[in-house]
Formats: structure tokens, sequence, C-alpha cells
């Protein structure tokens, strides 16, 4: 993908400013007469030459362009990137690129968490789930690098939300342990990240009890309908409630925004109390809320959530409502759920998510991995 810098003219056109070298002719093709190409060199003078007033978005403009233009005396206002809300509603040939995307990568996670239950306690690391995973991934052909630096981190390391495993730090897997596996995949047609909470061994029932309310707080979002301008700071909360009953928390957004073929974390829209951009339908994020006690254990769950139109119910006023259409297809690790704490609703979300997983991604599977995966996704 070329980087480079870009002005978008009152006209409509575009001056782009990248290594010409990187551009074969589809690209150029793909642009288009209204994207002009320049080499980087030309970009300050470009600068210089504009009349004014520039709109500059604070959140992404370099510091040195806004310094180019005073010393020409351009004149800039500051606002929002114009391109930004349009870019993060995908258009359905986009969400049905990623949601083959998503399938494809939830595949290459079925066979890692296949592989991953047939060892035994003390056998892996940290660094050794990281190498299996990454395999795994690049096993589809179809990998172009991974999201982020997988997040593997087990017993205290999980406590950690953003722990990355290194020589000094990394763990053998022992009996008991909580593993957040947090990871994701870069492919031409999506982007990938989901998080996995796995037991090895028996897991104690503390960890059972807040898994679950971490669980309930991700079926919460899943099942959500809402009305057309709510935000993310508007939904938030519905995340953390079960976790508030028992006087627990987290402390990060619930979810953030997703691109595709791009960014792993893109805006505006995010699942924050800090956020007021109001979610609108093709706009992608992550549903991941979570649980981390210090020294001990850490809990989070993540899948891919894209955001559409609603369905109208029979006996409602008509208003238009929003929903959520899951991207994300893996299973999640029963051993950790405390069944008799789930309400019957959570229990049908469930097990109709499971089934999704084994109707979606089996035929896509290894036939140990498919074997594995019917045991796995079982009703509750």
């Amino acid at each position: 993908m070329p980087q480079g810098f870009a002005i978008l003219h009152d006209d409509g056109c575009v001056a782009f400013f990248t290594d010409p070298a990187k551009l074969d002719a589809d690209a150029r093709a793909h642009l288009g007469d209204e994207v002009r190409l320049h080499p980087p060199a030309d970009f300050g003078t470009a600068l210089d030459a504009l009349s004014g007033p520039v709109l500059l978005d604070r959140a992404s403009v370099p510091v040195r362009v806004v310094e180019r233009l005073d010393a020409a005396g351009v004149a800039h206002v500051w606002g929002e990137d114009p391109c930004i809300l349009p870019k993060a509603q995908k258009t359905e040939a986009e969400l049905t690129a990623t949601r083959r995307a998503h399938l494809r990568d939830g595949a290459a996670v079925c066979e890692f968490l296949a592989w991953f239950d047939d060892q035994p306690p003390g056998s892996l690391t940290e660094i050794d789930v990281v190498t299996r995973l990454e395999a795994c991934r690049e096993a589809t052909g179809h990998l172009l690098d991974i999201s982020f630096d997988t997040i593997a981190g087990s017993g205290p390391n999980g406590a950690l939300p953003h722990y990355r495993v290194s020589e000094t730090s990394n763990r053998t897997l022992a009996a008991g342990d909580l593993m957040v596996l947090d990871s994701g995949g870069q492919y031409l047609d999506g982007t990938t990240d989901i998080t996995r909470t796995l037991a090895v061994g028996t897991p104690g029932e503390d960890e059972r009890a807040a898994f679950t309310r971490v669980l309930q707080g991700m079926i919460a979002i899943s099942r959500l309908r809402f009305p057309r301008g709510l935000a993310g700071r508007d939904l938030d909360a519905l995340a953390r409630y079960p976790l508030w009953l028992a006087d627990m928390d987290y402390g990060h957004g619930t979810g953030h925004g997703v691109g595709v073929y791009s960014c792993v974390h893109e805006g505006p829209q995010r699942l924050s109390r800090m956020s007021e951009v109001p979610l609108a339908p093709g706009m992608i994020v992550s549903n991941e809320p979570g649980y981390y006690r210090e020294g001990a254990f850490g809990i989070r769950i993540e899948n891919l959530i894209a955001v559409r139109e609603a369905d109208p119910l029979p006996g409602g006023d008509g208003a238009t409502h929003l929903d959520f259409e899951t991207l994300t297809f893996a299973p999640i690790d029963r051993r950790l759920i405390a069944r008799d704490m789930l309400a019957e609703a959570e229990r049908l979300w469930l097990d109709g998510y499971h089934a999704a997983c084994r109707d979606r991604i089996g035929p896509l599977l290894s036939a140990p991995a498919r074997h594995w995966l019917e045991r796995q996704t079982m009703p509750l």
C-alpha cells in the first residue's frame, strides 16, 4: 500500500504525492483522472501555492504542514477531515470482501485452537503460541501481514491489556492459567482482530465467574438494537453492566473502529464513553469487554461487528433502528462459562453463534480441526 500526502481541492480533484514507482498500471487506472500524481518532493511547493483557507484536522495533520502554510502566509482553519466519515462507512463490496476474510481467518484460528487443546499444560510458552498462530494464518496463502504484534499473555501477563511477549517475559503455560490471545491478520480483502481467552487445564471458579460476566457484556452488545443517532458513549455501559454488578470493570474502551485492509484501529467511531460520533451503517467496530486482576489473570473476548439497518419489529412504532452483524467466527471456550449465570436469551445467542461457527467455518477446516469444532460448538 503506497504511502504519501494528498491535497483535496475544492473542485473535487486530489493531488497525491507519492513515489510513482509504487503504483502499477492497474492502480493508476483505478485512481482515474481526478487523482493527479506528483513526486513527494513537490509537496512543500504545492502547499506554498495554495490560496487558502485550507481545512486541517488536528487529529492527523503533521506539525510541519502547519508550519509550512504559516511561513507561506496561507490561511488555514481547523475542522474534521471530510474523508474520514465516508471512509468509515464501508460499501457493500467492502463488507462482502471482509466477511470472506473473516471466514478464512476464523478457520486459521480454529486450526490453531484445535492444536492448542492437544498440548498438555507445561509444554508451551507464550512465544510458542504466537509462532503457531501466525503459522496457521500464513498457511491460508492469503496473509499479507499480521494486524499487530500478537498479544499472548498467560497468568499474570494476561492482566496487562497491551502485553507483548519478549524473551525475558516469556512464560510457560501452567495448569490453571488463563491465556489472553489477541491477534489478527491483514488480507487484501479485509482486516481481522479477534481475542479469545483460553483455559489451560481446569480453570478456577473465580476465573469462570469473571469470564462469564465478560461474556455477558459481549453478548449484550452483539444482541443490541438501538435508535439511529446514538454514539459509542451511549452503548459502552451495556458491556460493563454485568461486571459492575460484581464491583468489577475494565480500564479500556469496549471497542475501536476497524478498516478494510488498512489500519486495524480506524476512526472516527468507537465503542467508548469518550466517543461522540454517531454510529452509522457500514461502520465496523470491535466488541471487546474484558477484566484484569493484577498479578493473577486477564480476560478479554473480542469479535468484530458491523453496524447495519435493523429489520423492523411487529408492533414497533416505526422508528429507524440499527443493530450489529457479527463478522468474527471462532468458538468461545466453554470450559470458562458458568452456564447457570447466563440468562436464557444469552444461552440462545451463544448456541446460535456456535452453530454459525460450525456451519461457516467447518467446511474450511482440516478433518481433525473440524471434529474439534463440532465438539466445541455443541449447545450449552
